[in-house]
């Protein structure tokens, strides 16, 4: 673990082992399989020739050469035809065969191109469905971090709907929490001039005054206070009652429940085990055990949400959680905007809502 979407250009990921999205003869050819041939230099084209081609569906593996890689991984992913051809099955076939030999050379990094969705026409969200589901479910039982290299924005489509949808949810928050209504507006001019004592002349042209104002702002909140309270809305408060004040120590004491705390209870309240919820989170084991030994442990938003998401809490158990961590969801971001859109559908897997994070050009989670 953990999976993560990243833009780049494959030849240049130093990783273990690259995967090229080959043909049948593994001679080299055009877009991906041919950088690759290029970068590595002709030594990969002369041990390609003696391994007798490959079959649609699976993977062989070369040396890197002079890659930044120590091996490439040549998998053969299928012609898009219709979709009724045995196409998806065929795409899981290369990524999984992919995976496994780059587990039997002990590797710990891999990188894939999408497979199939160039010349071979295999439509671009339905491929990124097939290489999001096959990577993470291997992942879910190998310590492994794998990466999807995308070269460009071209190359990278979630579904037509699916984005949509998270556009539309975008728009109708993040306007709202960007525009003040004419209301608003009015209120906080009067707002305003009272504070600065000037609301007796503030409309000298239009007669206006201070009681005016006032009935105006009452109009247009009536429950905000009684006519009284509208026309002196800064009365100095009643004394409060003397209180015993607590020495630092003391309010030290009180110290609230810490994210690390609230996330180990909420494992142990999900029945769950450590390793089921930090690789659902798409989280790395070694950044789990540094949460886990420090109760103070202060992790990243991503990170933070990330768990949230593998626990399956609910929004407001979300932002609670984040404000253990020092964090808040705000409609003033477009990364919460979509969190919290993926919470309120019940959609709590982490990789599909890296896609949309990815397509939206946010950080994504966990990793």
């Amino acid at each position: 673990m953990p999976l993560q979407i990243v833009r780049n250009d494959i030849t240049k990921m130093e990783v273990d082992a690259i995967v090229n999205a080959a043909n049948t003869s593994l001679l080299g050819g055009g877009g991906v399989d041919g950088c690759i041939h290029r970068a590595a230099g002709p030594e990969l084209l002369a041990e390609c020739r003696t391994l007798g081609g490959c079959d649609t569906g699976s993977a062989k593996i070369t040396k890197g050469y002079h890659l930044p890689c120590k091996y490439v991984i040549h998998a053969v992913g299928p012609r898009w035809r219709d979709g009724r051809h045995g196409e998806r099955e065929l795409l899981v076939s290369c990524y999984r065969t992919a995976l496994e030999l780059a587990k039997a050379n002990k590797c710990e990094t891999i990188a894939f191109p999408l497979i199939s969705s160039g010349i071979y026409g295999y439509p671009k969200d339905q491929a990124l469905r097939v290489a999001i589901d096959t990577i993470s479910g291997f992942l879910l039982d190998n310590d492994m971090t794998a990466y999807i290299v995308i070269f460009d924005r071209k190359a990278y489509q979630i579904g037509e709907k699916l984005f949509a949808d998270i556009a539309e949810y975008i728009d109708d928050h993040y306007v709202e929490a960007h525009t003040d209504s004419r209301a608003e507006r009015l209120r906080r001019l009067n707002l305003f001039e009272r504070l600065s004592g000037n609301q007796a002349d503030a409309y000298p042209k239009d007669g206006w005054g201070e009681h005016e104002a006032a009935k105006q702002e009452k109009e247009l909140y009536p429950s905000a206070a009684e006519p009284d309270q509208a026309d002196v809305p800064f009365a100095a408060p009643s004394a409060p009652a003397p209180r015993m004040a607590k020495s630092l120590d003391d309010a030290l004491k009180e110290i609230d429940e810490s994210f690390s705390e609230m996330l180990l209870r909420k494992i142990d309240e999900k029945g769950m085990t450590d390793a089921q919820c930090y690789k659902k989170a798409n989280i790395d084991r070694k950044l789990f055990s540094k949460i886990r030994s420090d109760r103070l442990y202060k992790p990243s938003k991503p990170t933070a949400i990330a768990f949230a998401i593998a626990l399956e809490l609910p929004l407001e158990e979300t932002k609670d959680m984040l404000m253990k961590a020092g964090f808040a969801l705000s409609h003033s971001n477009k990364f919460d905007i979509i969190i919290e859109y993926f919470i309120q559908q019940g959609n709590y897997n982490v990789f599909e809502i890296n896609e949309a994070l990815f397509a939206f050009d946010q950080s994504l989670l966990g990793a």
